[in-house]
């Protein structure tokens, strides 16, 4: 049975009006904290460089720095693919339409690399979740993309490749999307769990038809109205929405 935690919605006030909902959810016996965006409702970005340095952020601290030069604060926040040493994204970025990191197609070492992966694509008024081979038969116009992987879930079954008993098991992030592209999912396990139980969260609890796995030692979350800011090793992307006007 799920159990919500009715407390963690005590500062939801403090975001914009139902743009952002966070919660912890129980399945198959871990926790999981699970944040709701609507898409509609919220300025949903990517975040890689300061706007004025051209350093990497690699912090939710540094982007809330950042925003708060334009009278606006971070309200959400979660580290959004895989990155190399200098924090540069292994796959698709693409930040404002412009496309700062190319697609990478091919398998390789590593879960970016356990096709099929997946491109977190948003548009003005929808974002989706896209198995990568997918998105370049038919490329959207993204207003920001990231690339990770593996995906978890793909219309609606789980990666082939996911065993129910691996005992590979690490804290976990992930996101999944709608149908309709109007709500997507961020989950973060507050325990080590192996990747058929992350995608079941996704396909059995909150429904959704496409997942993607995020990363997993340096899974961070940003939540202040739940009281929730991980820090950490340094971050690479992250996905954020903001609220407009500091105070």
């Amino acid at each position: 049975m799920l159990r919500l935690c009715v407390a963690l919605w005590a500062g939801a006030a403090a975001m914009p009006a139902a743009a952002v909902e966070c919660s912890t959810r129980d399945h198959e016996g871990e926790a999981f904290t699970i944040c709701r965006v609507d898409v509609a409702d919220a300025d949903l970005r990517l975040f890689l460089r300061d706007d004025s340095t051209g350093k990497p952020l690699a912090s939710f601290d540094n982007i809330d720095r950042m925003l708060g030069a334009d009278d606006a604060r971070l309200a959400f926040g979660m580290n959004a693919g895989m990155y190399h040493t200098d924090r540069s994204p292994v796959g698709l970025y693409v930040e404002e339409g412009e496309t700062l990191a190319p697609v990478v197609t091919s398998a390789g070492p590593g879960n970016f690399g356990l096709l099929p992966n997946g491109i977190l694509c948003i548009r003005d008024g929808r974002a989706d979740v896209i198995e990568t081979l997918r998105f370049t038969d038919d490329p959207p116009a993204c207003r920001f993309a990231t690339q990770s992987g593996p995906m978890l879930v793909i219309d609606g079954a789980l990666h082939p490749r996911f065993l129910r008993d691996s005992d590979s098991r690490y804290r976990r992030n992930a996101v999944g999307s709608s149908a309709d592209g109007q709500t997507l999912w961020f989950a973060i396990s507050q325990a080590p769990v192996s990747f058929h139980q992350f995608a079941t969260l996704f396909r059995d609890v909150l429904k959704t038809p496409q997942a993607l796995y995020l990363d997993g030692n340096v899974s961070r979350l940003y939540a202040p109205a739940i009281g929730r800011h991980d820090g950490g090793f340094p971050m690479g992307p992250v996905v954020g929405v903001v609220r407009h006007g500091a105070n």
